[in-house]
């Protein structure tokens, strides 16, 4: 771990990766904005009212992905949503997986069993409620932030798109230091181009159309997940 301070750290990474092509190191972690969009399309259930946890932590995956082809930019986002994926996949591979298959299971079974910190954490720090919290937070910025590379021009400045994203859904979570560092690091983001070759899919224009039919699903979800943390008060969860 760097010794100086995250923001320093992170704005020397982040200096790396100016006008750089970024590539994984292999192609298992080579992100597919394909697979991202077959996975939140497959999170649906029962005309769209209920989300399979396992597709949704697919789809996080790929997104992680994503955001590791820009070096330590993202960081701040994609090893928190790490930590949160793997305490998920415990849960799923625990005795009691089959009642977190599902979000609304997770739910149900949660709060009927006492299962969730609901105004301090105490004996539950990592229910599943509060885990795919946050995540479900990530996930708007990250929708808004693609939706404004979709519908952008070619000229956009991506470090203005993704603040303005940011500044719109996670920020409101983050405490000052996190924002003055994410808002700093966003500069060092390439251009629309750059992103859009990361995507692997084809060119621009393929791009673009691929996330026409990907976002929506990924709103469906985002959209779902909210309707019912608001209906289970769950939206505040400490």
């Amino acid at each position: 771990m760097c010794a100086k301070p995250f923001f320093f750290c992170l704005l020397r990474s982040s200096n790396n990766i100016l006008c750089n092509r970024f590539k994984m190191d292999s192609a298992e972690d080579k992100f597919c904005l394909r697979e991202v969009l077959v996975s939140f399309k497959s999170c649906l259930l029962n005309d769209d009212k209920d989300v399979l946890v396992e597709h949704y932590l697919t789809g996080w995956k790929g997104l992680v992905r994503f955001m590791n082809t820009l070096g330590t930019v993202f960081s701040f986002v994609s090893k928190d949503a790490v930590t949160k994926i793997q305490i998920m996949e415990n849960y799923l591979k625990g005795d009691n997986g089959e009642r977190y298959r599902t979000l609304r299971s997770m739910v149900e079974y949660e709060l009927s069993g006492n299962l969730v910190d609901l105004t301090k954490r105490s004996s539950h720090p990592d229910s599943g409620c509060r885990t795919l919290l946050r995540l479900h937070r990530a996930l708007r910025w990250l929708q808004l932030f693609l939706e404004k590379l979709r519908t952008s021009s070619e000229d956009s400045k991506t470090s203005t798109l993704c603040s303005e994203a940011y500044n719109d859904s996670l920020a409101n979570y983050h405490p000052w230091l996190i924002r003055k560092t994410a808002s700093v690091a966003f500069f060092a983001l390439p251009t629309r181009n750059t992103f859009f070759e990361v995507m692997n899919v084809g060119s621009p224009d393929v791009v673009v159309e691929m996330l026409g039919e990907a976002l929506p699903y990924v709103s469906k979800v985002y959209d779902f997940t909210q309707e019912l943390y608001v209906q289970r008060n769950l939206l505040d969860l400490p």
